[in-house]
């Protein structure tokens, strides 16, 4: 069966308790969410209503306390620590606020490092990585280091980054937070294209309202529950 004839998130019933000393914070409550292949999400919502809680059990980062997290047809509460970490290698591209870049390499090489450990020749890997750069508009600047760039660009570094392995699912926190209206709507506009071109799958925890112009469904989140 295609990823695009299946679901590519299914909650059942999820949630995420933390114990802070004597007191328990349920970070989400019984959530239940389906998400089709090929599709933008956005994920709203005030601080501290668990969008990147929701996040982070959906890529394999956190461990939910109760329920199903099925992604791309694995349910994550069947691997142990060294099968997350090579399925979201294999799997999954992450994009953050801070946009993660290695200040000391440059734009081809912070893509490329993904490829690194894939058994992938040095000439399907560079081919591989330029291709990435190419695809968000950055091939003129495969050699510059992160400071010689602006916040737009180095967002779009982590985008290439993100995309260097292929996944089928791009899940981003908050990536257009640091950028200003203009920069926003740019990257916004490009996860869109991406979307739409790769047959990827994009959930984006925001607070930004531009996003609502570019995605397929907007979802709420408030005290740990959707309720859109």
């Amino acid at each position: 069966m295609s990823a695009s004839r299946v679901d590519v998130i299914t909650t059942e019933n999820l949630w995420r308790v933390y114990q802070v000393g004597a007191l328990e914070v349920q970070a989400l409550r019984g959530i239940y969410l389906q998400i089709d292949a090929g599709s933008f999400v956005a994920l709203k919502g005030r601080s501290g209503s668990g969008k990147t809680t929701l996040l982070n059990c959906l890529g394999g980062l956190d461990q939910p306390t109760s329920g199903d997290v099925r992604v791309l047809g694995q349910n994550l509460i069947d691997l142990n620590d060294n099968d997350l970490t090579r399925w979201r290698r294999e799997q999954v591209g992450f994009v953050f606020q801070s946009f993660g870049l290695i200040p000391t390499l440059s734009a081809y090489e912070n893509v490329e490092m993904m490829l690194r450990l894939k058994s992938m020749s040095p000439k399907e890997s560079k081919q591989r990585a330029l291709a990435c750069l190419e695809l968000v508009g950055l091939s003129q600047w495969a050699d510059h280091r992160p400071y010689e760039m602006s916040g737009g660009q180095q967002q779009r570094v982590a985008i290439a980054r993100s995309l260097a392995n292929q996944p089928r699912l791009i899940l981003a926190d908050e990536p257009t937070g640091e950028l200003d209206s203009t920069t926003a709507r740019e990257v916004l506009m490009l996860f869109r294209q991406i979307v739409e071109s790769q047959n990827v799958t994009l959930l984006m925890v925001t607070h930004d309202p531009l996003v609502d112009e570019y995605a397929d469904r907007v979802l709420l989140l408030k005290d740990g529950q959707i309720v859109t």
